[in-house]
């Protein structure tokens, strides 16, 4: 791709679904029924650039991952998933859902301090205006989960972190401590059921709308391994980069030496190679297992 664009849908849908949108990972259709059509696709994004490369299988793991998720937090909070009743050519990787009023704001848990976190720690020992103990290293667990929210960024932007009172003044006091309460209550459950598994969970975002009826119900993806970060306990070393289950492996190679590519210039990204790719894809099917417990096929 010459610039950092979307590419088609690689896949035909039957008459009666019109495509909507398409994102760094998911394609949005609307159904003849009115509902929309979530579909994850094997696209792979990193440091802002959708990849040439995709993962094979990717988008079945993902949404197996979020359809798993979803059943384990629906006491804490209704999801917009419909029916799993898909079109052939896109069976296992799509969901059909309902239509929300989607709220602006990207709801972000965090149990651990790492990635941007760290940095504005490092900066002025906070991180979304919430004060932290002095001390903290990269992967120190904080004494308590906190909520960080950002702003949703334009495919090729970053989110930008934001302050709490920050979301209050965009949503209203009463959302806001609405969104921060279920964000942390959804992420502490989260994080004792990967716990439970030998898996840390350092960090996760939350997407919510409001349905018909006026009730917060979770949408897009949930805790998969594209939209917040697993690393094994076992090897879990405050004071360095942890090993993670995601997309660490094409991060990784895209700033080596052997990549050839330069990360602060305007060109795109080079194709993976293989045993990126194939490293890349184990470590989705990996997570999936450990946490679900379920075989991958």
């Amino acid at each position: 791709m010459p610039t950092n664009t979307v590419p088609p849908p690689d896949y035909t849908l039957p008459d009666g679904y019109r495509h909507v949108y398409s994102g760094k990972v998911r394609d949005l259709w609307r159904t003849p029924d009115g509902d929309l059509l979530f579909v994850a696709t094997d696209r792979i994004s990193a440091y802002d650039w959708i990849l040439p490369t995709a993962i094979p299988d990717k988008g079945r793991i993902l949404t197996a991952a979020s359809l798993w998720w979803f059943d384990q937090l629906a006491d804490i909070c209704g999801n917009h998933v419909v029916s799993t009743d898909v079109p052939a050519a896109v069976a296992g990787r799509a969901m059909v859902c309902k239509e929300l009023d989607m709220v602006p704001v990207e709801c972000v848990a965090r149990g651990y301090l790492t990635g941007s976190g760290l940095a504005e720690y490092r900066a002025d020992g906070t991180v979304c205006g919430v004060p932290l103990p002095a001390g903290l290293v990269d992967g120190s667990e904080l004494p308590a989960s906190i909520f960080t929210p950002a702003t949703k960024a334009e495919i090729g932007e970053h989110d930008e972190n934001i302050s709490f009172e920050r979301v209050a003044a965009t949503v209203g006091p009463e959302l806001a401590t609405l969104l921060r309460d279920t964000t942390l209550r959804l992420y502490d459950r989260a994080r004792g059921i990967a716990g439970e598994r030998g898996i840390i969970l350092a960090d996760t975002k939350f997407e919510f709308g409001f349905d018909a009826e006026g009730s917060l119900t979770l949408a897009d993806e949930v805790l998969t391994p594209d939209s917040s970060r697993y690393w094994p306990a076992d090897e879990w070393q405050p004071g360095r980069p942890q090993p993670s289950f995601d997309k660490q492996f094409v991060r990784d190679w895209l700033t080596s030496p052997a990549s050839g590519w330069d990360r602060n210039s305007d060109e795109p990204p080079p194709p993976l190679p293989e045993s990126v790719v194939a490293a890349t894809r184990a470590k989705y099917v990996e997570v999936y297992e450990l946490l679900t417990g379920r075989k991958f096929v």
